[in-house]
């Protein structure tokens, strides 16, 4: 089988981004968005997924945190289902618990080829740190967009947001390094036969 791995660019108006993406990695990850808790959030995803992810991205931080944040998950996910392939002889069914002291996380992973998310943190704050608690829940859902994945998200509990946030983000990990994970089987993992 060919090697899982994607670079890709992208370049608006509002961002430039460049993003490398290896599925089959150690869990080597390098953000660089402007935003320190998305750069956290990113390289928390490769390390326990164990995909390799650098990303760089220029942004209009001066307007606010949405463009980056947005076009970030919308090239992560777009080089995801790049990396993919056809997605034959993928495990295609990911899920994951992850806990962060008082947090508990679960998610749920689809590589179904639709884009579907559903996703409830029971986020309070306004931001943590330079990122606004609104996109938090927009990013798992652009990274499902450009994806083409079925995604559930949920905070089952937790008080603090930064805890709820970051044992999301493993749980989605988590959930994706089965989801992408081989089988025994070199198939498309579907009764349609294309995914």
């Amino acid at each position: 089988m060919s090697p899982r791995e994607v670079e890709l660019e992208r370049q608006t108006k509002e961002t430039r981004i460049t993003v490398r993406l290896r599925l089959d990695g150690t869990g080597q990850g390098r953000s660089s968005t402007g935003i320190g808790f998305l750069d956290h959030m990113f390289v928390t995803l490769a390390k326990h997924a164990r995909f390799d992810l650098e990303l760089d991205c220029t942004g209009d931080l001066e307007v606010d945190d949405h463009h980056t944040a947005e076009d970030c998950a919308l090239l992560i996910g777009t080089a995801l289902d790049q990396a993919l392939g056809d997605r034959r002889g993928l495990r295609r069914f990911g899920h994951a618990y992850a806990p962060l002291d008082e947090a508990l996380a679960r998610a749920v992973v689809d590589l179904s080829g639709r884009a579907y998310a559903s996703i409830e943190l029971g986020l309070v704050r306004e931001s943590i740190g330079a990122l606004s608690c609104e996109m938090i829940p927009h990013i798992f859902q652009s990274l499902a967009t450009a994806g083409r994945l079925c995604l559930h998200v949920d905070v089952l509990r937790g008080m603090n947001d930064h805890h709820k946030t970051e044992a999301a983000f493993k749980a989605l990990a988590l959930a994706l390094r089965h989801a992408v994970s081989r089988d025994d089987f070199s198939d498309i993992p579907s009764t349609k036969g294309v995914l």
